[in-house]
């Protein structure tokens, strides 16, 4: 039968004023920008919610999906492998990398997660540094995703104070990552991306905007002087560089926008036939964190000056694309502890370790069992300034990273020794020398052999590919590895809870409380952009917080 002819211009103004489904092919949305507060505690944003005001973090939690129950479902809560999960949709075990740094037993010493010695840094003036790249990464990222899905029109950038919280968002075909020099503060990459260094990056740094902000108070709500960036020497009497001195203020913030809003002017962001994508990670507030802790009036004032950080940086990208044309989302690599002694002070049983002796407590009571073995450490160079026990102790423990302790394989084959044994033995005196509640080998974790439990799971997702042998140890709860401030490594909620924020057009306001992971972040984006999820990604598309779509 054929349609009455009434009611082809009732289907006619059906589909016009339809809203279409967004996708990348289509430049819907024009520009995805995602921020990662480095060290940034879920609890923060209810804590302070009395003190933000309107368009900063409130555009999120007000008239965005705020799910407020987020948490990493591993244990190696490191800068690291938390902007790999973000960007991968998966834990250590899919994209592969287990930390900031890690034993390379080829090379003999201690890499970065990024360090690539086929590149150079490119930095205003020239480098001899070596360079960085995405390589470790053992999954493609929701960025390269999206540039496979529209022929490399879509455009992907990452930027960061830590060259590893650019790059590992940015991924492997990431138009450009940028991080500052530590002691100038210059905008910097890779000749991984690039031969050389954009003419804008170049007149951005020669134009001095370091300059504005040394020399800087910054005043609390109440003009208290809560710290400086005036020039000052450390320990040795060396200068502190623009990284640590301005770092840990939240003028470190204003600079990563300033760089963040040239870039999206310069590069013409959003600007293109199809979406682009925008990684910003903030390290001010893991700096100052590392340092004073979660309960400490400085992080407060941290917290409420980045939230009038952030609503300048929203209007701005509201002039610039318009705010339907924008998606916004905000997460955390990591949370951190509660400061030792003032957890003490409550009675909460918190307690510090000697992370930094910890190698050389577990070789000296691993030599006393192989008093016949000779011939000194077969894993450090002889240049190695770590070598300050005998000379012809054997380096069992060749390197740590907190909590993880990477084993010598060499010392073991001279001792005939294979891996789950070494590992065992590595691990009992690990255990019994740090008062630990577990240590879980390489070789448990490949086998899967852990506790049937939450914490199991944790741990299995936490296995990484690098570092040749080792062992991951499992805190008491609020026992940290440095002699003072506080630190992050666990898989305690105080280290995994971590915000996860949406906001734009397909996503409908409210705070959710069901259960999520970071790892939920690339998926969603995904199925909204209509392109295929990254390789390993694990996560769930979050339906609860998007709007119906006709």
């Amino acid at each position: 039968m054929k349609p009455r002819s009434s009611f082809l211009p009732f289907l006619l103004i059906f589909c016009l004023l339809s809203p279409a489904f967004p996708s990348a092919y289509q430049n819907r949305p024009k520009l995805i920008v995602v921020i990662i507060i480095d060290q940034f505690r879920a609890d923060y944003l209810e804590r302070y919610y009395d003190r933000f005001g309107e368009g900063g973090f409130r555009l999120l939690m007000d008239h965005g999906a705020n799910f407020s129950d987020c948490h990493y479902d591993y244990a190696n809560t490191h800068t690291a492998p938390g902007h790999a999960t973000l960007f991968t949709g998966a834990y250590s075990d899919g994209h592969g990398i287990g930390g900031n740094e890690w034993w390379d037993p080829a090379l003999r010493k201690v890499v970065t997660s990024v360090e690539d010695s086929r590149y150079q840094t490119l930095k205003p003036g020239g480098s001899n540094e070596t360079g960085v790249s995405p390589h470790n990464l053992l999954a493609d990222t929701i960025g390269d995703e999206l540039r496979l899905a529209t022929a490399g029109k879509s455009r992907v950038f990452g930027i960061s104070f830590k060259d590893r919280a650019a790059v590992l968002p940015a991924g492997y075909s990431g138009n450009a990552a940028y991080w500052i020099d530590h002691d100038d503060g210059g905008w910097e990459t890779s000749s991984y991306y690039m031969k050389s260094l954009p003419q804008w990056v170049v007149s951005f740094v020669a134009s001095g905007p370091t300059k504005k902000y040394l020399n800087r108070e910054w005043n609390g709500a109440d003009g208290s002087v809560l710290d400086t960036t005036a020039p000052a020497t450390n320990a040795a009497g060396q200068p502190v560089g623009f990284y640590d001195l301005v770092g840990k203020t939240p003028f470190a913030n204003d600079y990563e926008f300033d760089f963040a809003k040239e870039l999206i002017r310069q590069e013409k962001l959003g600007g293109g036939p199809t979406t682009d994508l925008l990684s910003i990670s903030l390290s001010a507030n893991d700096i100052l964190g590392h340092r004073v802790g979660p309960d400490s009036p400085k992080m407060a004032a941290m917290a409420v000056a980045l939230d009038r950080q952030f609503a300048d940086f929203f209007a701005f990208l509201q002039q610039q694309l318009g705010k339907e044309n924008v998606w916004v989302a905000l997460s955390a690599d990591h949370g951190i502890a509660p400061v030792v002694e003032q957890a003490q002070a409550i009675h909460v049983p918190a307690s510090r370790l000697d992370s930094a002796g910890m190698a050389q407590q577990i070789n000296l009571k691993l030599a006393q069992r192989f008093p016949q073995f000779t011939g000194g450490p077969r894993c450090l160079r002889p240049e190695d300034a770590r070598r300050t026990h005998r000379e012809n102790t054997p380096d069992f423990v060749a390197a740590m990273s907190w909590p993880i302790a990477y084993l010598c394989k060499d010392d073991f084959d001279a001792l005939k020794i294979g891996e789950a044994e070494a590992e065992q033995m590595v691990g009992d005196v690990f255990k019994l020398t740090a008062g630990l509640r577990a240590a879980y080998t390489r070789a448990q974790l490949t086998a899967g052999d852990v506790p049937q439990s939450s914490y199991g799971q944790q741990y299995l997702h936490s296995r990484a590919e690098y570092g040749g042998w080792y062992v991951i140890g499992e805190l008491a709860p609020f026992v940290v590895g440095t002699a003072s401030g506080t630190d992050h490594s666990t898989s305690y909620n105080y280290d995994t809870h971590v915000p996860l924020a949406f906001y734009g057009a397909p996503f409908k306001p409210g705070t959710y409380r069901s259960h999520s992971e970071p790892v939920d972040m690339v998926a969603t984006f995904s199925a909204l952009l209509g392109i295929e999820r990254p390789s390993h990604s694990i996560g769930r598309v979050l339906t609860e917080a998007l709007a119906p779509q006709r």
